[in-house]
């Protein structure tokens, strides 16, 4: 098709087509404040790029797209039916009037129209004038009529209402005029300066878009007085340049306006239609407004990215937070004396065989070790109940702070943006995992296993064994955890006496197996060995919040890209 961009203006195309693609992978997900403001932001830019800039950018020479637009019942159908001469738009009594646009052209410039080179979301129709309202029209279509009532190089657009009680009107109505060359504005002289109007003709003024108004159902005697203060308005919003039609109040002729109150907006149309230079000056004033209007729409879509990192980062380090304490909580626990409360204190006593714990603490460490080896070549001692208890311990222990974690996480993000919408869209968060506690259980039953093996490892060597062999794997190992956690931070007095002594009892029994170096580096491997499971349970319940994050789509480099595409078309331009 001709009127394709030189070496400039392809590479200005180029640039854009960039920033396009970048915008529409930006969509700004997570419903903090601002969000939705600015996702309207988005869209209307990413609509006027594919409607206007973009094609209009490929196609220099396309006729000019006029749209007519207005708010409801101002006229926008009749006067454009009165321009062509015959019914091509419908008017109706019912509210909205339009209810699909309606692009009327000369035949020769039908190429131009027929393809998806403007307005590519809208499907095309192509009816006789006597069906406007036929099948096939619709909010989803542009209904395409030839006529040469209209010029070559000029296409008039009947837009639907852009107060239409129908939102997707409205839509399509702000998308049709931000698609447009020029904006040709109907509004009556009962309601010329509403504010719907005119927040539209303020971004008008700001876009530096081409504009025209018709001034409809004016009284004929204040003609004067209300064209004058309208150019004022328009003035005041840096439209003074915009042509002013006033129709007076008539009588319509077969549902038409007579010709002698169109005939000035006609023949401005057809001047418009002949002139390629005026055609070019108006194409090129409203394209360097689009263009120039980038700058702070794309600005202020970028501030929005950089607020969705931010919202997504609080987020992510606050769950952080909440397991890194859940994680503090474990280290705590293993060092306080903890788990050597309650029922690990019962089931230890049982073990050595001892109700007279204290005397046997009292006498010499030879005696209690004597006792202890005793007891361990007797009759099988109770360790698998004193393993149960501690494994019971364990995992209460873990399972407290996860879940404290987990609450922790879900009270922050309620706090914060972005938090709430995240909750909801996972419901599993709101708790930790439901097998939680199955993987709770394996991970302290596999720890035991691993200091078993390592009690076993260090029983390798041939002297070692011997002792090994005479106090088992089983109890050695448990005695070792103990050893591991038997610290007397935080016991009530009667506890710090039966822990300390479990600590002196436990670690001499131990040292006279595998010597003191060995069991000092022993119970630092067992603290480690389940802080690092700990620390890996942790993270797999992390994990699920973070997933929930990214499921968003947020990206932390977007607003970077951004606005490094819109500097190019900044360059470019």
């Amino acid at each position: 098709m001709p009127g394709g961009p030189g070496s400039a203006g392809a590479t200005l195309l180029s640039a854009v087509a960039d920033l396009r693609r970048v915008l529409d992978g930006a969509p700004l997900p997570l419903d903090i404040p601002g969000a939705e403001a600015a996702r309207q932001t988005r869209g209307r830019l990413l609509d006027q790029l594919d409607d206007y800039v973009l094609p209009r950018l490929s196609s220099m020479d396309a006729p000019v797209l006029a749209v007519v637009g207005g708010s409801t019942g101002a006229g926008k159908s009749t006067l454009v039916n009165s321009l062509v001469g015959r019914e091509v738009s419908s008017p109706g009594v019912l509210r909205p009037t339009t209810r699909s646009p309606v692009l009327i052209h000369h035949p020769d410039d039908a190429s131009w129209f027929t393809d998806q080179r403007i307005l590519p979301g809208l499907a095309r129709v192509t009816a006789a004038a006597d069906t406007a309202s036929g099948v096939g029209s619709g909010i989803n279509s542009v209904r395409l009529v030839a006529t040469d009532a209209v010029g070559r190089g000029l296409a008039l657009l009947d837009a639907p209402d852009i107060d239409s009680v129908v939102s997707a009107n409205r839509d399509l109505a702000a998308q049709l005029l931000a698609a447009a060359d020029l904006w040709i504005f109907v509004t009556t002289a009962a309601r010329y300066a509403d504010a719907v109007p005119w927040d539209l003709l303020r971004e008008a003024g700001e876009r530096g878009t081409s504009v025209a108004i018709v001034l409809d159902r004016v009284p004929a005697d204040v003609v004067a007085e209300i064209s004058t203060h309208l150019s004022e308005m328009l003035t005041e919003q840096g439209l003074g340049s915009a042509p002013i039609f006033a129709i007076t109040e008539s009588s319509l002729e077969r549902g038409l306006l007579p010709s002698s109150q169109t005939d000035a907006p006609r023949r401005w149309l057809d001047d418009l239609a002949g002139d390629a230079q005026a055609r070019a000056a108006v194409i090129r004033q409203t394209l360097r407004g689009a263009l120039e209007s980038l700058d702070g729409r794309v600005a202020s879509i970028v501030t929005a990215l950089e607020e969705q990192s931010t919202a997504v980062l609080a987020l992510t380090e606050s769950a952080e937070a909440s397991y890194r304490d859940a994680l503090s909580g474990v280290t705590s626990g293993m060092q306080d004396g903890t788990l050597l409360r309650g029922e690990v204190l019962a089931r230890w006593q049982e073990f050595v065989g001892t109700g007279e714990f204290f005397r046997q603490v009292e006498s010499t460490v030879s005696r209690l070790r004597d006792r202890i080896t005793s007891f361990f070549r007797g009759e099988p001692p109770p360790s698998e109940r004193l393993g149960e208890a501690l494994q019971t311990g364990v995992a209460a222990l873990i399972a407290n702070n996860a879940e404290l974690a987990a609450g922790a996480s879900v009270r922050l993000w309620r706090s914060l943006p972005g938090g709430s919408q995240l909750l909801a869209a996972h419901p599993t968060l709101l708790q930790a995992s439901p097998d939680l506690d199955d993987r709770i259980e394996r991970l302290v039953r596999d720890w035991q296993g691993d200091i078993f093996a390592m009690v076993r490892e260090e029983g390798k060597d041939r002297r070692v064994t011997a002792r090994l062999l005479a106090y088992g794997v089983n109890g050695l190992g448990l005695t070792l955890i103990l050893v591991a956690f038997a610290s007397t931070a935080g016991l009530a007095m009667l506890e710090v006496g039966i822990a300390g002594g479990t600590a002196v009892a436990g670690q001499k029994v131990l040292e006279a197996v595998f010597g003191d170096q060995a069991v000092r580096d022993l119970a630092r491997k067992a603290r480690e060995r389940l802080f690092e499971r700990v620390e890996d349970l942790y993270a797999s319940e992390l994990e699920r919040y973070e997933d929930a994050v990214l499921d968003v789509g947020v990206d932390g480099e977007q607003s970077e890209a951004l606005a490094s595409a819109a500097d190019a078309v900044r360059t470019a331009r």
